[in-house]
């Protein structure tokens, strides 16, 4: 899900440079949104794995 995140958000920083303000905002967004996503699942992910006493990797 990072992946994609890194990935909108560099077709929105080559959208803004050629000039394309509606696709980089658009594509902007999205990265931001996957973004979120990612974090909270990573969040609930590491204290899943605390609660369950593993140690950390």
């Amino acid at each position: 899900m990072l992946g994609w995140a890194v990935t909108f958000l560099i077709i929105a920083l080559i959208a803004a440079l050629l000039g394309f303000g509606g696709i980089a905002g658009a594509s902007a967004g999205i990265a931001q949104i996957l973004f979120v996503i990612f974090l909270v699942l990573f969040v609930v992910a590491m204290i899943a794995r605390a609660v369950r006493g593993r140690p950390p990797v």
